[in-house]
């Protein structure tokens, strides 16, 4: 009997810790789910892409000096274009007070940019102007990337709804979304495509120019100034008398008329 009673009393003992052990467990589990770390997860996710990222370099330089030849500089400049693979964009000449020029706008892929530099640069004593820029535009670009892939996919989702719609009014709804997401895709990738293209080739503008040697009498004193007026003038005045003695003809009819007329007047007031 007292068997009995034992076996009794330890399974009392065992059934109420296995029930105080139950909520220990519920407890554990609630614990395990921790939205925050998944969150943190995605954005290293996110941050492990971008390190990926090639970084989006923009370089632009403007050159101005001064040479003793414009054909040879200009020769100069066609042999490292031709080198560095560069094509000129802009092309244009002439000629001011004292000096004449010439304006180049010539694009050279990134890569060599530096190397263009340094050939244009060989036999410049002094440039005036030398200007060296360059623009991180990697943030902007990843922006972009990002903006136009989340608008591929509403636009796929769209479609699928596209598939399921059976009222004539849901999809023209649809298709009007659709044409307006396209139309931002279309915004998104010129954007890009621009971006692309000035990291990829960069723009150089060169001006150089030649000092002119003033011609003798170009800076007249005023005794000379004055001395050309009076010949002007003078010049002038002959031009005028020989205009008169060419109509000699004209003016003694006239005289003659006015003579006659003025006598004839004479005689009516007597």
């Amino acid at each position: 009997m007292k068997y009995i009673f034992f076996l009794f009393f330890v399974f009392l003992t065992l059934s109420g810790c296995s029930k105080h052990e139950e909520p220990s467990k519920n407890m554990m589990i609630t614990t395990v789910k921790l939205p925050p770390k998944k969150e943190s997860s995605s954005s290293s996710e996110v941050n492990s892409n971008t390190s990926q990222i090639t970084q989006k370099i923009i370089k632009e330089a403007s050159l101005r000096f001064e040479t003793n030849n414009l054909e040879d500089t200009f020769n100069q400049i066609q042999i490292a274009i031709t080198a560095n693979k560069a094509t000129i964009q802009n092309d244009s000449e002439g000629k001011d007070y004292d000096n004449v020029y010439r304006n180049l706008t010539i694009r050279v892929p990134s890569q060599n940019f530096d190397s263009f530099i340094n050939a244009i640069s060989k036999g410049v004593s002094y440039f005036e102007r030398k200007d060296i820029s360059s623009q991180n535009v990697t943030e902007e670009y990843i922006d972009l990337t990002s903006r136009l892939n989340t608008k591929r996919k509403l636009e796929a989702r769209y479609l699928e709804i596209l598939q399921k719609a059976t009222k004539i009014s849901e999809i023209l709804e649809i298709e009007k979304q659709i044409s307006v997401i396209r139309e931002e895709i279309e915004a998104k990738q010129g954007q890009l495509k621009y971006l692309e293209n000035r990291v990829s080739e960069s723009t150089v503008s060169i001006s150089f120019y030649k000092t002119v040697a003033q011609k003798e009498g170009v800076k007249a004193s005023y005794g000379s100034k004055i001395w050309t007026a009076i010949q002007s003038g003078f010049f002038s005045l002959s031009e005028f008398l020989i205009s008169i003695i060419s109509i000699w003809p004209f003016i003694i009819l006239f005289c003659v008329i006015a003579y006659f007329i003025r006598k004839r007047f004479k005689r009516k007031k007597i």
